[in-house]
C-alpha cells in the first residue's frame, strides 16, 4: 500500500513523481480509437446519403469519403512528423520532450499556414481577375477543364490573362505632360522608400538611410500636393463610369488628407487639454468620448444628413470632411492623451519657468517630442477614411464626387451585368496606396499603437 509523503519526507525541491495510472495511459488511444469510429460511421452514413447535382457546384464522386481519408492521412502524416521531430530532439538534447508539446506545436504552426491562406486566398483571386476579360469572377465554372483549380472555380483561367480591364479605366482620360513627371517623380520616390523600408528589414537602420528617408518622404508629400491640386474632373471625359475611376482615387486621396491633418488639429489640443489642464467637466467628457465609440457610425446617418442638409454641405467634399473628421475626435484624443502622459512633466515645467506660456509649451516642448504620434494619428486616420463607404454613398451623389468606394459598387451593381473584372483591377490600383503607405510607414503603426502604455 502507498501511503501519501509527510511534508517531512518531501524531497528539496517539494515534488514528488507518480506514474500515471493505466486509465489515463490508455485515454489518449481510446479517444483516437473514438475518432476512428466516428469517421467510419460518418462515411457509413454520408455514402447513404442521395445527392443532387446543382448546374454551379462541382461534384466529386465519392468526395466526402476522399476527404475523410485525406485527413486521415494528414494526421498519420502528422503524427509520424510529431514522433521524429520528439525522437531527434531528444537525441540532440539529451533531454526528455513530450510528445503531446511538439504535437501541439505542429498544429499550431499548421493552424497559423491556414489562417495566412485563408487571407491571403481572396486578394490573390482578385489580383487574378483583374487580368482576366472573361468576368470569370461571377462566371460559373467550366466542369469539363482538365486544370482542377479552374474545374472547381478555385482559381480564374490564368492562361487568357490581359490588361483589358485596366485599359478600361483610362479611356477617356487626358494626362498632361507635366503631370506624367510628376507622377513619374512621385512613383520613383515611393520605389526609394519601400526599397529603404525593406532595407531597414535587414538591420540597415544607418542615420544616413534616415535622412534620406525623411527627404523622400517629405519629396512624396510635395508631389502628392501638387497632383492633387493639379488634377481636374475635365481632364475624365469618358462616357462610363470606368473612366472616371481615378477621379475617384484623387477624391478619395484629397477627402482623406483633409480629414487627416484635421484629425491631427482637433485630436493634438483636445488630448492635450485632457492630459496636462483640470476644468469642470474634464471627466464627464472623457466619459462620453469612451461613450460614443460604443456605436457604430451608421447610427448617426440621419442625424449627419440633416445637419449637412440644413448647412448646404450634402454632395460637398466640405461636409464629408467634417462628418469624418468629428467621428475621429474620440479616439485620437484618447491616443494623443495617453501619449502626452507619458511625457516627463518636467519638461514642461522647465520651459514654463524660462517664460513659456501653456500654449508655446505645447507647440515649441510637446508637439516636437510627438512626431511618431503625430504620423500615427494621420495615418490611422487616413486609412479608415480611404476605406470608407457608408457615410461617403449618403452624401455624395455625383459621379465626378464619389471616392473610391462609391465608384467600386457603381461596378458591381450594374442593371444588366455585374463589371467584376472592372471592379476587381479597379480594387488593385485603389489599394496600391494603402499598401504603400503601410510598407512604408508600418514602424509607426507599432509605435503609435504602444505609446502611451508607460507613465512617468
Amino acid at each position: 500500500m502507498t501511503t501519501r509523503p509527510t511534508s517531512n519526507e518531501l524531497p528539496p525541491g517539494g515534488y514528488v513523481h507518480r506514474e500515471p495510472s493505466l486509465l489515463r495511459k490508455l485515454l489518449p488511444w481510446l479517444a483516437l480509437l473514438a475518432l476512428l469510429g466516428g469517421a467510419v460511421y460518418l462515411v457509413q452514413a454520408l455514402a447513404k446519403v442521395p445527392l443532387q447535382k446543382g448546374f454551379s457546384i462541382y461534384f466529386v464522386p465519392g468526395g466526402w469519403k476522399k476527404f475523410l481519408l485525406f485527413l486521415l492521412a494528414a494526421s498519420g502524416v502528422l503524427a509520424l512528423t510529431s514522433l521524429i521531430g520528439q525522437r531527434f530532439g531528444q537525441a540532440r538534447t539529451g533531454r526528455k520532450i513530450s510528445y503531446l508539446a511538439v504535437l501541439g506545436d505542429q498544429l499550431t504552426h499548421l493552424f497559423l499556414m491556414l489562417v495566412v491562406l485563408v487571407a491571403v486566398y481572396p486578394l490573390v483571386y482578385v489580383l487574378i481577375a483583374a487580368f482576366d476579360p472573361n468576368n470569370s469572377l461571377f462566371a460559373f465554372p467550366n466542369f469539363s477543364d482538365p486544370n482542377i483549380f479552374y474545374r472547381s472555380g478555385l482559381l480564374p483561367d490564368i492562361q487568357k490573362l490581359t490588361t483589358e480591364n485596366f485599359a478600361k479605366l483610362f479611356e477617356g482620360v487626358t494626362i498632361p505632360a507635366y503631370q506624367l513627371a510628376l507622377a513619374g517623380l512621385g512613383g520613383a520616390g515611393l520605389a526609394a522608400l519601400l526599397f529603404m523600408g525593406l532595407a531597414s528589414r535587414f538591420g540597415n537602420t544607418s542615420e544616413g538611410m534616415e535622412k534620406a528617408r525623411t527627404w523622400v518622404t517629405r519629396l512624396l508629400l510635395l508631389v502628392g500636393v501638387a497632383l492633387l491640386v493639379l488634377i481636374t474632373p475635365a481632364q475624365f471625359q469618358g462616357g462610363s463610369n470606368e473612366s472616371k475611376f481615378l477621379l475617384s482615387v484623387r477624391n478619395t486621396l484629397f477627402v482623406s488628407t483633409m480629414t487627416g491633418l484635421l484629425a491631427i488639429l482637433l485630436s493634438t489640443t483636445a488630448g492635450y487639454a485632457m492630459a496636462r489642464l483640470r476644468f469642470p467637466g474634464r471627466f464627464q467628457m472623457l466619459l462620453f468620448f469612451i461613450f460614443i465609440q460604443m456605436f457604430p457610425v451608421f447610427l448617426a446617418l440621419v442625424a449627419v444628413y440633416s445637419l449637412l442638409t440644413a448647412l448646404g454641405l450634402v454632395n460637398t467634399f466640405t461636409g464629408l470632411i467634417l462628418a469624418y473628421s468629428g467621428g475621429a475626435i474620440a479616439f485620437n484624443t484618447w491616443i494623443f492623451k495617453g501619449y502626452v502622459e507619458s511625457l516627463p512633466e518636467s519638461l514642461e515645467e522647465a520651459a514654463m519657468v524660462d517664460g513659456a506660456t501653456r500654449w508655446q509649451t505645447f507647440l515649441r516642448v510637446v508637439l516636437p517630442l510627438s512626431g511618431g504620434m503625430l504620423v500615427f494619428i494621420f495615418l490611422n486616420q487616413f486609412i479608415g477614411t480611404y476605406a470608407e463607404f457608408i457615410l461617403a454613398s449618403v452624401l455624395l451623389t455625383g459621379v465626378e464626387q464619389w471616392t473610391v468606394g462609391v465608384m467600386l459598387r457603381s461596378f458591381s451593381s450594374g442593371q444588366f451585368s455585374t463589371k467584376w473584372g472592372v471592379f476587381a483591377a479597379a480594387a488593385t490600383l485603389g489599394a496600391l496606396p494603402i499598401v504603400a503607405l503601410f510598407y512604408s510607414f508600418q514602424q509607426y503603426f507599432v509605435g503609435g499603437a504602444v505609446a502611451g502604455g508607460v507613465k512617468e
